[in-house]
């Protein structure tokens, strides 16, 4: 499902137009990425919980060369589903 489609399946199922559902689409969507960048945790009930997780540097390989390259550290976002999607 694409956001598109995301969009179009809120509004038939919350009895509202596209263009208020693609609003709140995109609010979400702010919010998430704001909040993630301030580090903070998101649980959505009934969906899971994201997370900023901070990865080490680290020396990988070029798969073409096999050179060793150090890779930065970076943060990246963690994802754990509700029970109910187990």
């Amino acid at each position: 499902m694409n956001k598109a489609q995301l969009v179009e399946a809120i509004a038939l199922d919350a009895n509202i137009s596209k263009i208020d559902a693609r609003k709140a689409v995109d609010a979400i969507i702010r919010v998430t990425v704001q909040s993630l960048r301030e580090g903070e945790r998101l649980t959505l009930t009934g969906l899971g919980t994201f997370s900023v997780q901070q990865k080490a540097a680290r020396v990988g390989r070029n798969p073409r060369t096999g050179a060793a390259v150090k890779i930065p550290p970076r943060k990246a976002v963690k994802f754990r589903p509700t029970i109910e999607l187990e």
